[in-house]
């Protein structure tokens, strides 16, 4: 059956990187675009970066620009996410997902297909 596992969250202090990592089964990892959304308490699920099926296209939220890093290697079904100079307002669960294209790269999170359960990203100041 059809897996998204995240792994690589924790509690950390605001200046420091982490480095998330989804390991996908089930499906055939190179012909989907892979996400990656957080959500905080009391907050809808937002749009973190995404990537496309070849890894050559990626999109950001304003947020994270320039601090997030989306990557995907699709010899071991894994998508990646390295995130630096955390901030406080990172805090969230956070979430890979998956849609069947090798045409766009999604972004929204009614286009994604397949879901993981999340990692807890907590960041303190």
């Amino acid at each position: 059956q059809v897996q998204l596992v995240e792994s690589g969250g924790g509690l950390v202090q605001a200046g420091v990187s982490l480095r998330l990592s989804c390991a996908t089964s089930g499906f055939s990892f190179s012909s989907y675009a892979m996400g990656w959304f957080r959500q905080a308490p009391g907050k809808e699920r937002e749009f973190v970066a995404s990537i496309n099926w070849s890894g050559g296209r990626s999109y950001y939220a304003d947020s994270v620009k320039g601090r997030f890093a989306i990557s995907r290697d699709n010899a071991k079904n894994t998508v990646y996410l390295q995130m630096n100079s955390l901030k406080p307002e990172d805090t969230a669960v956070y979430y890979c997902a998956a849609k069947l294209t090798r045409v766009a790269t999604p972004t929204r999170t009614n286009e994604f297909d397949y879901w993981g359960r999340g990692t807890q990203v907590t960041v303190s100041s």
